[in-house]
């Protein structure tokens, strides 16, 4: 009798082993899926900073030639509301 139990607790054992090593293999590739993402979006956030300084270096052009002309950028909307 005493063998049986001792044969169930090793099988019980066993399973949460087994257990154990499932669930660490699925936080394993949930940290590698996680390290992609945030991977992914420091490569979006690199490629978006570069399009907005981009941006903001051709309204500093676009300023720039008005403010040559003589033209100050409130007039611009006053002649868009206008129409």
């Amino acid at each position: 009798m005493f063998t049986v139990a001792l044969i169930g607790l090793l099988f019980v054992l066993i399973g949460i082993a087994g257990l154990q090593f499932t669930y660490l293999f699925y936080f394993d590739r949930i940290d590698r899926e996680r390290k992609k993402h945030i991977q992914d979006l420091e490569q979006r956030s690199q490629r978006l900073t570069d399009q907005l300084a981009a941006a903001q270096q051709r309204i500093d052009e676009q300023d720039g030639i008005l403010a040559e002309m003589g033209i100050e950028g409130d007039v611009w909307a006053d002649v868009i509301e206008d129409r």
